[in-house]
């Protein structure tokens, strides 16, 4: 068999950078240098795979969880973006400062004996408010973001040179005994060029101008593919096996797979099939893929204003490990087993080129062999409907459709990405009462004392200015707000038609986005919003109750985030354009060119109530029954910490739309917006085929979201100051802190599905409960033709009667088991012609 000769390492023609090898806790710096084939560490090609951890998305007390989540998952480097306007929130001045801790969180990784991708940027994108740009940027004169901008650049130059020496002063680079062994300029820039004046020449600059900072580590640009040498291009996609670098002396590296999505307000629930994810790994590993990340292995939360356009809070992205930080099974341990099965393959994978076999019309195979001996085969079946079976090296191997099977050793499968043999978790959201800080749990929800404070409506204290004609919103308020205050007033005749007929106008407005409240006479009126496709500029109509005299107009436009990537998205604008009303004798009046009175913010905020430091700066009225369904209220309780150890959070099912803080800390937006029940969500999502965003959707005619997490990191046992802030009316006592806790686990194996060449050991069910809690109850258990799915499986027309009692004996009152399908534990002579499996479902303590 003809093999690709590969040179000794001293003899490769490549760019030189250093790495990290850890000996307990003590690093010391490491050559490295790359090939076609892979990063080389110490001389050694090495295989990485990474998961997205973004710091601001979780808290510091997470961290080293979810780092080390990461790690048992099967994954050795954590990459992170770095997030520009978190850090400098004004020019030249910066916070570094819990969740912004960037030097703390890469020490983290480095504790925890990861490598490190550290996507600097500084432009982000990431569903993040402005693409992690400071806004504060856009007022600088003639700067054009991500351009051949001088003031852009320089800013730009001057933000990663800070970050760059940050992480050389702590030694955090790779070249420095560091775990940072890749860095990242600019991102996904390549479509953009074209908009651009100078386009190319910008990201000819931004390449440059990364190589000038001596890391000492390698640069990557994604979705860069004029990328100068020596940056490296990448890959973001759902599948990126038929992705070729640039350069024939470049590694093939995956920035970004999307193992789900994420939400917007109003939109219902992505999901990702956690087979057709360990397939698109599989297979990029299969096509010579060295590098692979996951975007986003932990999603996290938007907390505060952080969010981009219309994106939810949540940012779980239907990711291996939760918002909450708790692991998504099966999607988690399929992933794991999926890792294990390709770092079998190290070796030989690295260090030969593929051989592909044609096994079929849809199937083929790559086998990577070496001259010790040492051989891995990837069987890939691609086609999206028929399961086969295919002969490799005169055996047979059953390959579902869309599926790949891994062999180590090119004879015994090790894992198959269609196969999930890994437990199921269900969660759910336990709510409990929010509980007054000095009563007993006892008394409940009766004790709870709510503080009240109603923002006037319209313009409070001084006004900012008077203009003749609709300002833009965000020029207005420089996105220091969501809120931005449009106030006038029209004088209505006596002889109006509808105030005899006792019909109603209709208000009017055009608005760039993103949503309004209207007050007529300091009444919310209700109205409906149609939004252009595709885009954030809407229509609101509503019917208004107009008196003869002097009517008082406030409208309440908000902004729900700003756009975090497009070509010059920087100059979307926001904001009313066009405000009329129907139905006056006249027809339509047009009082856009009105003289209008403009208020940036409401009070509250301004003067910063939800900050505990600052409690006293309004007049709260105290009340056990707080008023409902009132707009422009603030709402304010002290609590006690929820009971146990689980994640929490804040159910906001019965409020309307507005932001959340506990103890100063900004939970974040909440809005009860539903999605369309015509969204064409699915009762089961096919695995098979390519997959996009809209393939598996879920929650059609629900609020988007209606949990929204709070850190445990936040609490204090007692004493913990909520803070609501209601825009349009809900019911603040039907608030509820609620557990994320795993009720139940499931696992479902059947016995001798492919003959002796499916799998390396027994089948067997693998059971574990979360650290700290063991299993109590067997709620199902059955071997034979077991029905249904995790929570509400059924006994078939084949069971043998000791499935229970052998369950039980292996798994009660242990954190995890495993139940082996042997003659020794069933009855293999049940039903002899049935593909038997064994169901269980368990309980945790």
């Amino acid at each position: 068999m003809k093999r690709m000769k590969i040179l000794p390492v001293r003899l490769i023609v490549l760019f030189i950078f250093s790495s990290f090898s850890c000996i307990n806790s003590f690093c010391l710096a490491a050559n490295v240098t790359y090939d076609h084939r892979s990063l080389i560490i110490d001389g050694r090609r090495k295989l990485f795979l990474s998961a997205s951890i973004h710091y601001p998305r979780s808290v510091p007390a997470m961290w080293p969880e979810l780092i080390q989540a990461a790690k048992e998952g099967g994954l050795n480097t954590i990459e992170s973006y770095v997030f520009w306007s978190g850090h400098e929130l004004s020019p030249g001045k910066y916070s570094f400062e819990g969740r912004y801790d960037l030097v703390k969180f890469v020490k983290t990784v480095q504790q925890a004996g990861m490598y490190m991708i550290l996507r600097i940027g500084p432009f982000v994108a990431a569903e993040y408010n402005y693409g992690g740009v400071p806004v504060w940027l856009h007022y600088i004169p003639g700067t054009v973001f991500r351009s051949y901008s001088k003031p852009f650049m320089s800013y730009m130059q001057k933000f990663m040179t800070l970050i760059v020496d940050m992480m050389k002063k702590e030694k955090l680079f790779a070249s420095q005994g560091g775990p940072i062994i890749l860095a990242q300029v600019e991102n996904e820039y390549q479509w953009y060029e074209q908009f651009y004046k100078g386009g190319k020449e910008y990201a000819m600059w931004a390449a440059s101008m990364a190589v000038s900072q001596n890391t000492g580590v390698p640069w990557i640009m994604c979705q860069q593919y004029d990328a100068p040498d020596p940056v490296i291009d990448t890959c973001n996609s759902f599948y990126c096996d038929q992705f070729t670098p640039h350069s024939s002396k470049m590694p093939k590296i995956w920035t970004e797979n999307w193992p789900g999505w994420f939400k917007k307000f109003g939109a219902p629930d992505p999901h990702r099939p956690h087979q057709d994810v360990a397939f698109s790994v599989a297979r990029f590993i299969q096509k010579g893929g060295s590098v692979h990340n996951y975007y986003m292995y932990h999603g996290g939360t938007n907390f505060g204003r952080t969010s981009g356009d219309f994106v939810t809070t949540s940012y779980d992205y239907d990711a291996p490990i939760d918002e909450y930080g708790l692991p998504r099974n099966p999607k988690w341990g399929h992933l794991k087993e999926l890792h294990e099965a390709i770092m079998l393959c190290e070796g030989v994978l690295l260090n030969s080129d593929p051989i592909n076999l044609s096994l079929g019309p849809s199937q083929e195979a790559d086998v990577y062999a070496d001259s010790s001996g040492a051989c891995a085969a990837f069987l890939a079946n691609t086609d999206n409907a028929t399961d086969t079976a295919v002969v490799f090296r005169n055996v047979s191997y059953f390959l579902p459709a869309w599926s790949v099977s891994i062999l180590p050793d090119c004879k015994n499968v090790a894992f198959n990405t269609a196969k999930v043999s890994t437990q199921t978790s269900i969660i759910e959201m336990v709510p409990e009462y929010l509980q007054q800080s000095d009563s007993s749990a006892s008394e409940g929800s009766k004790a709870l004392q709510w503080d009240v404070f109603k923002e006037m409506t319209g313009i409070w204290g001084e006004a900012n200015f008077v203009k003749s004609g609709l300002v833009d919103h965000l020029n207005t308020t420089n996105d220091t707000t969501d809120y931005l205050w449009y106030t006038t007033s029209i004088i209505v005749s006596e002889d109006e038609e509808f105030l005899r007929t006792g019909s109603q106008p209709v208000l009017l407005i055009e608005s760039k986005g993103h949503t309004l409240h209207a007050f007529i006479n300091e009444e919310l009126v209700q109205g409906n919003s149609t939004y252009s496709t595709g885009t954030l500029v809407f229509s609101f109509t509503a019917l208004i109750p107009l008196k003869a005299g002097k009517n008082k107009i406030d409208l309440l436009s908000m902004t729900v985030g700003l756009p975090s990537a497009g070509p010059f998205y920087e100059w979307t604008g926001t904001g009313l354009t066009s405000v009329k009303i129907k139905g006056f004798n006249n027809g339509t009046l047009d009082f856009s060119s009105y003289n209008w009175t403009y208020k940036i913010g409401v009070q509250g905020e301004d003067l910063s109530i939800y900050n505990p430091d600052n409690l006293t700066n309004v007049n709260w009225t105290p009340t056990s029954e707080p008023p409902k369904n009132q707009p422009l209220t603030w709402y304010k309780a002290v609590v006690n910490e929820p009971v146990g150890d689980e994640p929490i959070g804040l159910d906001m099912l019965h409020m309307g739309k507005g932001q959340a803080w506990l103890n100063g800390e900004p939970i974040g937006r909440y809005w009860d917006k539903r999605s369309s029940i015509d969204d064409h969500c699915v009762q089961e999502c096919d695995y098979r085929g390519t997959f996009n965003q809209q393939k598996c959707l879920t929650g059609c005619g629900e609020p988007t979201q209606r949990w929204y997490h709070v850190p445990r990191s936040w609490f204090k046992p007692s004493g913990n100051v909520l803070v609501i802030f209601e825009e349009k009316g809900g019911d603040p006592t039907r608030i509820r802190f609620s557990r994320r806790n795993i009720s139940s686990i499931c696992g479902l194996v059947a016995a001798n599905e492919d003959g002796n060449e499916s799998s390396t050991s027994n089948a067997a069910v693998q059971l574990k409960c979360p650290k700290n809690r063991s299993i109590s109850t067997v709620k199902f258990a059955s071997f034979g033709t077991p029905t249904g799915k995790c929570g509400s499986f059924g006994m078939g027309d084949c069971h043998d009667p000791n499935s229970t009692p052998v369950v039980e004996k292996a798994c009660l009152n242990k954190n995890k088991c495993a139940i082996e399908l042997t003659e020794a534990n069933f009855n293999e002579g049940l039903c002899p012609d049935a593909t038997k499996k064994l169901a269980v479902e368990v309980m945790c303590s």
